[in-house]
């Protein structure tokens, strides 16, 4: 009986393991969630496209400015790490209440600009119900690159990026760095307690 076990359970893990591959062909990573680290972050003000209005933004200055950043990394034809992700930060803009867009600012930035215009990442920001204070991001290649390269998020294939929520300011104050998949309350509790140190 032990040994019929045993066969049953490699099958079955087999089988969910195909499915789990065949429904990923680029194995995006989606490591799981690690304790928050210190970053170090080098706002790239390279001109990036702000989805909902097609103008020529600058993160640091006319996305972030003065106020506390929550900023991940997708691209919309993804169908396993992405879509988390920007579920929480679905969640997030909820709990936010009226702090979104005043004290805290959400940031999408695609990590595929070739394919993900403006139009397009407009209309995957739709699905989340994205509201002002969520800024979805692309641009031309090269700008788009130097800003990722800037949050230690940029991969030679975009399919590889590590899925990673990054949480600062761009007023030279620091950075963390959540790998994998944080929880609301996790995000929520980082954003309070830089508050508290912005008061002090």
């Amino acid at each position: 009986m032990r040994r019929g076990t045993l066969f049953l359970c490699s099958v079955v893990a087999m089988i969910v393991g195909f499915g789990v591959r065949a429904h990923d062909p680029v194995h995006h990573h989606a490591p799981a969630a690690a304790a928050p680290a210190s970053a170090k972050v080098v706002l790239r003000d390279a001109p990036l496209l702000d989805a909902a209005t097609g103008k020529r933004v600058r993160l640091a200055q006319d996305v972030i400015g003065d106020r506390i950043a929550l900023v991940n990394f997708i691209y919309t034809t993804c169908t396993t790490v992405c879509p988390v992700s920007s579920a929480t930060f679905q969640q997030l803009q909820e709990r936010l209440g009226a702090a979104l867009g005043k004290e805290v600012v959400l940031v999408s930035i695609t990590i595929d600009p070739l394919r993900d215009t403006p139009q397009r990442l407009r209309e995957y920001a739709g699905r989340y119900e994205a509201r002002e204070g969520w800024a979805w991001l692309t641009g031309a290649k090269p700008d788009v690159d130097g800003v990722l390269k800037g949050f230690g998020a940029y991969a030679a294939r975009f399919e590889d990026h590590p899925a990673m929520v990054m949480i600062g300011d761009a007023r030279g104050g620091p950075w963390t760095r959540f790998f994998g998949f944080p929880s609301v309350d996790e995000l929520m509790a980082r954003i309070d307690t830089m508050q508290l140190a912005g008061k002090e």
